[in-house]
């Protein structure tokens, strides 16, 4: 379905919004912006940034852009056959390969995680969502499993797919700030998941697999 004309002025709207944002919160610091900063510079009331962004902290991190379900989906998207240790790990590599912008592999990216790890706010947001996306998945595999309310696999499981999930997100951050450029710190990520697949072994990624015959919830 195309996007129509009401619906892309929205769009084109948001963007603005979000871009300028971005660019007064690298310049001057993500605390020294105010919202109606923002809204002046990108041309909109105060109003119509809040109709857009509920929060200022949505202006850096969309909720649907960094949804609490990222894991969670991946894992409920897998294949047959496909076990959610090794589905978050494909998508991972497929994004990586892809220099996915949602992983920070931009030029000029080293600009904002510094802008970003210099806002407590930001930060703590950050540090929320990935024990908000352990959590969501969590409940997935308990589902999925039919695993006891008090089992402690799922979370186990859970733990340490988001474990090597924000390894790959805290690595990228450290070597944009170092000034690497993005092909070597894809090439970088992607040895890194190759030890993090040896390191946590056969167990944690033939836990939960999805049977080969199960229809692909996708597929309906």
């Amino acid at each position: 379905m195309s996007e129509g004309l009401r619906e892309r002025k929205k769009r084109q709207t948001r963007e603005r919004i979000q871009a300028t944002a971005m660019r007064l919160f690298v310049e001057r610091g993500f605390d020294k912006v105010t919202i109606a900063e923002v809204a002046a510079a990108a041309e909109v009331s105060v109003n119509t940034l809040y109709n857009y962004f509920e929060a200022k902290e949505d202006l850096v991190l969309p909720p649907d852009q960094a949804s609490p379900q990222r894991l969670a989906d991946i894992v409920r998207e897998r294949g047959p056959a496909d076990s959610p240790a090794r589905a978050v790990l494909s998508r991972l590599r497929d994004e990586l390969r892809d220099h996915d912008p949602k992983l920070g592999l931009t030029e000029g990216f080293g600009a904002v995680f510094e802008m970003m790890r210099n806002a407590p706010t930001l930060t703590a947001r950050l540090e929320d969502l990935g024990r908000q996306m352990t959590d969501a998945l969590a409940v997935l595999l308990t589902e999925e499993t039919g695993a006891e309310p008090d089992d402690p696999e799922p979370l186990v499981v859970a733990g340490q797919i988001g474990w090597f999930h924000s390894l790959v997100f805290a690595e990228i951050g450290r070597r944009v700030t170092a000034g690497r450029s993005p092909d070597s710190i894809a090439t970088d990520m992607l040895r890194l998941l190759d030890v993090v697949e040896e390191q946590l072994g056969a167990r944690a990624f033939t836990y939960a697999v999805r049977d080969a015959r199960e229809e692909h919830p996708c597929s309906e």
